[in-house]
């Protein structure tokens, strides 16, 4: 196919332009393409794009979903977007190109910028021209050789030692030492043979970085951190001494091959001499003398007594928006068993075979940075080679953009089980159905078969399990099963309320509608809707009402989901409720809408164009056979709506069926003989069409009508419609709620952490994209699920669901909610008694915290210190001493919780303490 030259055919055909320009790009995307490292894409501001999308007629997201047909806007040669503008996601400033070109920091996909293929790239630019050109490189990332588009390449500060004169040089972290090396010597116009260069990560020489094949990313250089050129003199490169992380003078450094070693404090060396990581050296019954003089174990209890060095007090550097990854370390490494697990020998426990692992590379860097942090006093610690580890194992954390502290906190302890992980072989277990089997034996069972495959430190005290109970909203099948957890993520209930405004409509038309207004619970579901209006309107036991929202004149959806969160209905939609008799399944729903011929010329009733108005209606009928079943229908519905002259002329022997004088509400309407008045009064032309109103034929009395679970109709009107009936009762349907005057805003409200856990086990449906496999039904449902606590873990983690995320809306609550520091009792929300006589009872240990808005915020971090029972406010490098008053806050996000340990009393009920000893 050839391609036109679209700029010279923009003169009066903007829509067959945009039309080809759509399907190009959209066939473009389509093709199959090989992706692998080495391919480029490129960046286009979302600013630009998006009004290319709607010039070209594409769905808002992806750039890839075209419309359906019938809502392509017709797009003319004004509408084009003018040259392709990419300065709104470019430093102020930059003139590069490529690689060297400098972004903004922190911008995100979708919402700044969108990645195009290369096909895709060289379209929009021959027919848009514009720029700067922002070419990226795909590259694969992690142990699991992940595919990327590298957004952010590394940005290095090269400092000359010999004028010290500063360049920034930008290179792929996947480039080789040896790339650097000429670059660097293409940049400074040298023999790259005759200089060396330095990891000069704050101001301070760490490691010579030799001319190779290893990577920038193995070398674990960070972002903007800086690199020191020393040039060769006279022959002969420079010797000296620098100083090392801590400020110590380091020894003096030949030019031959370094082997970097790394000493876990008062242990053996840990050797990194190849790309791969760390090959442990660590042999059964190393020391720690050097850190402790003493170790108290009693009863699971550990307390390091340290040096007088101020052991655990040491923050964390921020390396480059890190302070999310430092936030959830500082609460890890505070944690009791975790301590004691990692400053003792761990050696035989790395599991370097584990292919869901890092081959105990991360488990060794956490445990190097816990043995720091324990051992360096005060002294603040960049954890670099962490992070390198950390990014290999959960590459989505090896860039420099904020993420989640919570995400964060899964991935590590995920990654820190498979590199422990005690079982070298997992055997395949395949679980058997409960069978009515009692749940206990199958709790025990389901939690065997877990252990069997996963054992590991983390399991022993980070996992707990829950019961899991799903039922099909269709066939009502039951499935139970128990689940292991490592944390527990709680939303944030709200008690806060809502006004909302709903049109009752009567679907056998016995009464003209009513608009109610209710309140309910602002975060309630449909359910609590459907119940205040029933109560409002006064509902019958033998009635039932149909929740639909009404747009443009249609039903748009009907919300039949009784857990669906009233959250998916705004303000200013429009809700209606259809009351009708409880019918049985075999009743056909009866759906009509109203059409109004709205004519171009008064004297041509034959031109114009047929125009939806009014609110639709709904009845459900049994035995629909023919038209004339749905003309009798339609005139029972429409019955409360005729003008009273009209309706006493047709009532010679009959009673009225009904009046619109007097009060306004609801008429109540007396039986009458239907057919009768059929008969006498006007019949509207009926026209069946599909769901979608597209397709409409006009049907007959005597037509046949295909039996089906739900009939759709056009009703249409015309003058004399409007003389007899009364239209103005189905006009101007209300929204949920009319904005008024802006108020005051109040204060937060407050909530306990009783009442989220209270939120997180009660009954709701699965989302849309999770559905459940019904093994009866064969078919994915949209399944109820109950959950319910099992079995608990020694430290028991609490996630509050402060952020929310759709598809084009996000969200931070800063809802205070107030978690008990003490005593927090879970007891009552067991399903079980342990029969180890374990407690319930937990006490809070440390606090991951972030302030702020989805746009940046900030993290820190609470932490009780073990050995002297005070807490400390870790914020990156920052410690400081904090009372135990001021660790509840908004800010808090992520709860770490120690079991109380039950003390045996002897005779009697046993005794708890309260420390955490």
């Amino acid at each position: 196919m050839t391609i036109p030259d679209l700029g010279d055919m923009l003169m009066d055909n903007g829509s067959l332009i945009a039309e080809q320009e759509r399907q190009i790009i959209h066939d473009l995307t389509l093709k199959s393409q090989s992706n692998k490292p080495g391919n480029l894409f490129f960046l286009i501001s979302n600013r630009w794009f998006t009004e290319w999308k709607k010039y070209a007629g594409f769905g808002a997201y992806p750039y890839d979903e075209v419309l359906p047909e019938p809502h392509i806007s017709i797009s003319n040669a004004a509408d084009r977007p003018g040259p392709i503008d990419n300065c709104n996601i470019v430093a102020n400033g930059s003139n590069c190109e490529g690689e060297d070109l400098q972004l903004l920091d922190n911008l995100e996909e979708q919402r700044d910028y969108v990645v195009v293929s290369q096909d895709v790239w060289e379209k929009l630019f021959d027919w848009y021209k514009g720029g700067p050109v922002i070419p990226r490189k795909m590259i694969s990332v992690g142990v699991r050789q992940e595919l990327v588009v590298e957004v952010y390449p590394l940005c290095l500060k090269l400092i000359d030692a010999g004028d010290k004169s500063e360049s920034t040089i930008r290179i792929s972290k996947k480039a080789s030492l040896h790339e650097l090396y000429e670059r660097v010597g293409s940049l400074k116009e040298t023999d790259p043979g005759k200089v060396r260069i330095w990891d000069y990560f704050n101001n301070l020489k760490h490691t010579l970085l030799e001319d190779s094949t290893k990577t920038l990313e193995e070398s674990n250089l960070q972002m903007n951190q800086c690199i020191l050129l020393e040039r060769q003199v006279d022959g002969i490169l420079p010797t000296g001494f620098g100083m090392d992380s801590t400020g110590n003078e380091l020894a003096l450094i030949p030019i031959e091959p370094l082997r970097s070693s790394l000493t876990i404090a008062g242990g053996p060396t840990l050797s990194n001499g190849n790309s791969t990581g760390y090959s442990s050296s660590l042999h059964q019954g190393s020391s720690l003398s050097s850190v402790l003089t003493d170790m108290e174990d009693t009863s699971n209890n550990i307390k390091p007594v340290l040096k007088g060095n101020g052991g655990g007090l040491a923050g964390l550097q921020n390396l480059g928006n890190t302070c999310f990854m430092n936030s959830s370390l500082q609460c890890l490494v505070h944690t009791p068993p975790l301590v004691k697990y990692f400053l003792e020998d761990y050696t035989d426990e790395i599991n370097k075979k584990n292919p869901l692992g890092m081959h105990g590379e991360l488990a060794i860097a956490f445990g190097e940075l816990l043995r720091k942090i324990w051992s360096s006093g005060r002294t603040s610690i960049a954890p670099r080679e962490f992070k390198g580890k950390l990014g290999r194992f959960a590459p989505q954390f090896s860039g420099y953009n904020q993420h989640d502290s919570q995400e964060l906190l899964a991935f590590l302890l995920d990654g820190l089980h498979e590199d422990l992980n005690r079982v070298k072989q997992k055997p395949y277990i395949e679980l058997k159905d409960c069978d009515g089997r009692p749940d206990e034996e199958v709790a025990d069972e389901y939690w065997r078969y877990h252990k069997a495959r996963n054992d590991s430190i983390i399991v022993d005290v980070c996992q707990g399990q829950y019961k899991s109970t799903l039922v099909c909203p269709d066939c009502k099948k039951i499935s139970i099963a128990f689940d292991p957890f490592m944390y527990l993520s709680l939303p944030l209930p709200s008690t806060a309320t809502r006004t909302m405004t709903v049109s009752v409509f009567y679907g056998d038309g016995s009464g003209l509608p009513m608009p109610y207004s209710v309140t309910v619970l602002k975060n309630g579901a449909c359910k609590d809707l459907k119940l205040a209006v029933s109560s409002a309107c006064c509902l019958k036991d033998d009635e039932d009402l149909l929740l639909a929202e009404v747009y443009e004149h249609t039903i748009y959806r009907y919300l039949e989901v009784p857990l669906e969160s009233l959250s998916s209905i705004k303000d200013n939609e429009h809700i209606v409720a259809y009351r009708h008799p409880k019918t049985s399944s075999d009743a056909t729903k009866l759906e009509i809408c109203h059409r109004y011929l709205d004519k171009c010329s008064p004297d041509n009733l034959k031109v114009g164009e047929w125009k939806l108005f009014l609110a639709p209606l709904v009845s459900y009928v049994k035995g629909i056979e023919s038209g004339a079943d749905i003309d009798l229908a339609v005139n029972r519905l429409l019955s409360p709506l005729r003008r009273k002259a009209f309706a006493s002329s047709t009532k010679d022997s009959q009673e009225k069926v009904g009046s619109t004088s007097g009060d306004e509400d609801h008429q109540s309407m007396k039986e009458v003989d239907m057919e009768d008045i059929s008969s006498k009064e006007l019949s509207f032309r009926l026209c069946l069409t599909d769901d979608r109103g597209l397709s409409c034929r006009p049907i007959a009395k005597d037509s046949p009508i295909k039996p089906g679970r739900s009939v759709k109709v056009m009703l249409d009107w015309t003058e004399k419609e409007h003389e007899f009936y009364d239209a103005s009762y189905l006009k101007d349907l209300p929204e949920v709620h009319k904005t008024g005057p802006a108020v005051k805003k109040t204060r937060p409200e407050a909530i306990s952490l009783f009442s989220c856990l209270d939120a997180f086990l009660k009954e709701e449906p699965l989302g849309p994209d999770d559905m459940w496999y019904c093994p009866r039904c064969k078919k994915h449902r949209q399944a109820t699920k109950k959950l319910d606590l099992w079995r608990l873990p020694e430290i028991l983690v609490f996630h509050l669901k402060r952020f929310s995320y759709s598809r084009y809306l996000k969200n931070k609550l800063d809802t205070f909610v107030n978690f008990p520091v003490h005593g927090l009792d879970l007891g009552k929300y067991m399903k079980t008694k342990d029969a180890s006589g374990q407690s319930y009872v937990y006490e809070l240990y440390a606090v991951s915290n972030h302030y702020g808005g989805l746009g940046g915020g900030h993290y820190s971090a609470y932490s009780k210190l073990i050995d002297d029972d005070r807490w400390y406010h870790f914020d990156d490098s920052h410690v400081s001493p904090v009372s135990e008053a001021d660790i509840r806050t908004s800010a808090a996000y992520v709860l770490f919780y120690r079991r109380v340990k039950v003390e045996s009393a002897g005779v009697g009920e046993p005794s708890r303490s309260h420390g955490i000893s």
